[in-house]
């Protein structure tokens, strides 16, 4: 299904063939799931270069591959595999990718975002399958995981692993108090992921439905951001001196500002949500300097973070309710009333499933 600008529906374009090159896979999407970038690509609040192919969270079954294809964890890719691979593909050689920074490749093609072209037409989830490129982190993920909850994990679930990782490049989780702004895929998770690792984690949303469900994500204490002493109260019914960390994962500039102003000496602040253009902030560059303060911005994330993220799921996830995170699903035809759900905000994420239309083929 491709999205051909704003203001228009997607049309139906068909791919009568797939000829793989050397490092690539094809894979039947089993389920994608619909990102607050699509949404915002949809509305026009974020270019993209059209005729595409949106969706970057999905999982699938691989039905043909190339020789010499290897998962994140090394073993070869076999033709059956199910499998969850990541929202970008690098060239692995570039001073970035050496870096460890392959999301920042000097020749980076992102799932989801990219122009459809001639002999890669299927480019992103919202389609019956896809086409890998070379470079693609690839994680074989087993029967048992559901489709609900190893969708989102290829953007969501990796970016608040990713996020996770670098906070404790500075701060110990194990016993941190933490804030996490904004109760959707990431903050959610990121919470589940936490509190599994040690740490008392506060919650706060406008939405009182999404400060309920962040409670049965683990979560210490949730708070209301709109409340001046919300985030204040928060931390004082969990008996700890001050926030070790804070997440923001919503964009709002206001709990951007919240999440710096909240952090105690030494802390550490993950800005996750601002992904898209907003006003400028004025930071206080003293107090930063006086307290020993880490501000690290997180976009997308390294293999290893995707191979981390579905690992601890499989062992974790049940014991949250991560499938209910997916709360409202459409046949890919209807694309376009997807897109709609999900910009209500009514359902943490929206299924796009497409295997009717893979049946029909």
């Amino acid at each position: 299904m491709v999205w051909t600008g704003v203001g228009r529906p997607h049309e139906i374009v068909a791919v009568p063939g797939v000829v793989l090159a050397p490092g690539e896979t094809l894979v039947a999407i089993e389920l994608a799931t619909v990102c607050g970038s699509d949404v915002h690509t949809v509305e026009g609040r974020r270019p993209a270069p059209a005729p595409l192919v949106l969706g970057h969270e999905y999982v699938g079954r691989v039905i043909d591959v190339s020789d010499g294809v290897r998962a994140v964890d090394g073993a070869p890719v076999h033709v059956g595999d199910r499998v969850v691979w990541s929202i970008m593909a690098g060239c692995r050689d570039c001073d970035r990718c050496r870096r460890g920074l392959p999301q920042k490749c000097r020749s980076l093609l992102k799932y989801g975002h990219e122009r459809i072209q001639v002999h890669w037409e299927l480019t992103g989830g919202f389609a019956t399958h896809a086409h890998l490129r070379p470079g693609t982190a690839i994680v074989r993920i087993g029967e048992a995981l559901r489709a609900e909850v190893a969708a989102p994990a290829a953007c969501g679930g990796a970016t608040a692993w990713a996020a996770l990782e670098r906070a404790e490049d500075i701060v110990d989780l194990d016993g941190a108090t933490m804030l996490v702004l904004g109760a959707g895929l990431i903050g959610l998770t990121a919470c589940a992921m936490a509190t599994d690792r040690g740490a008392t984690v506060v919650v706060a949303d406008p939405d009182p439905s999404r400060r309920a469900l962040a409670v049965r994500f683990g979560a210490a204490q949730v708070a209301d951001p709109t409340d001046a002493r919300g985030l204040t109260a928060a931390l004082a019914a969990t008996g700890r001196p001050e926030y070790d960390v804070g997440l923001e994962a919503s964009g709002s500039p206001r709990a951007v500002r919240s999440a710096i102003d909240a952090v105690g000496v030494g802390g550490v602040v993950l800005l996750v949500g601002s992904v898209f253009p907003t006003e400028p902030l004025q930071l206080d560059p003293e107090r930063l300097v006086r307290g020993l303060v880490t501000i690290r911005g997180v976009h997308n994330y390294a293999p290893r973070d995707l191979d981390g993220a579905i690992r601890w799921l499989c062992e974790h996830a049940g014991e949250r309710p991560f499938e209910e995170l997916v709360s409202a699903r459409y046949p890919l035809t209807q694309i376009d009333q997807a897109l709609a759900a999900a910009a209500s905000g009514a359902a943490v994420r929206v299924g796009v499933d497409p295997r009717d239309a893979q049946r029909r083929r």
